[in-house]
């Protein structure tokens, strides 16, 4: 093997060792990075917007895999995890779901029941009305027979509300101008007796409004203050 024969090879080892040498450092560095990320677990992301007290379903959210530790300790990372529960605050898209942001959906007790009815957005809910809230239910009717007043009524005092819908636009009678034109279906949970009250004044009553209770108060009316009329100003 002559001089330049035996420079050929020595390159060539150089080369192959060079080769070895990258491929050891590209595992290296693979490695490190596999220990710094560690192991990935699945974490769910929102597919749209969710307002606030809105039902939570698996359809609302995609799956995506994401390095552990990235994550926060109460990133949800099982979708059975969001079963019964409701939104508590505004969500956007593409946020990653975490257990601080619902809540569970407020349940029955023993001896109540689920009413709906439709409130004027307007002048009896005004955005303020949540879940878990409690209300007065108020209801006006007219005088049963020509010149009796008016009265005013609290047919229910501290209903617990169960649901807030989402606005409605209402189709108007064409003899009724003054009837709202955008209405909240509003969720109670009620007893028996109060079931009926509501249902009667939904059917009945010129208008049905609602008075927001201040959190800890005591919205309990006395029996001689659940009814009025303008008489009583006089």
């Amino acid at each position: 093997m002559n001089s330049r024969q035996r420079r050929g090879v020595i390159l060539l080892l150089l080369s192959v060792l060079c080769a070895f040498g990258a491929f050891a450092g590209v595992l290296s560095v693979i490695s490190d990075v596999n220990t710094k990320v560690g192991p990935e677990v699945d974490a769910y992301r929102l597919k749209t917007d969710v307002a606030p007290y809105t039902d939570l379903s698996a359809d609302k959210f995609e799956k995506v895999s994401m390095p552990k530790r990235w994550l926060s300790d109460n990133a949800v990372t099982e979708i059975g995890e969001i079963e019964g529960k409701i939104a508590v605050t505004q969500l956007r898209k593409g946020s990653l779901m975490q257990s601080d942001m619902m809540v569970r959906s407020p349940e029955l007790r023993p001896g109540e029941q689920e009413i709906a009815i439709m409130i004027d957005a307007a002048t009896g809910v005004a955005g303020k009305i949540r879940p878990n809230d409690k209300v007065n239910i108020y209801a006006t009717f007219s005088g049963e027979q020509e010149g009796e007043p008016a009265q005013s009524k609290i047919i229910v005092s501290n209903a617990k509300v169960l649901d807030v819908g989402q606005l409605t636009a209402l189709e108007p009678k064409r003899d009724d101008r003054n009837q709202a034109s955008e209405a909240v279906p509003i969720t109670f949970a009620l007893n028996t007796l109060d079931t009926q009250r509501v249902a009667y004044a939904e059917s009945f009553a010129e208008h049905v409004r609602l008075a927001l209770i201040a959190p800890g108060s005591d919205g309990t009316i006395r029996p001689g203050d659940r009814t009025y009329t303008l008489d009583k100003d006089k």
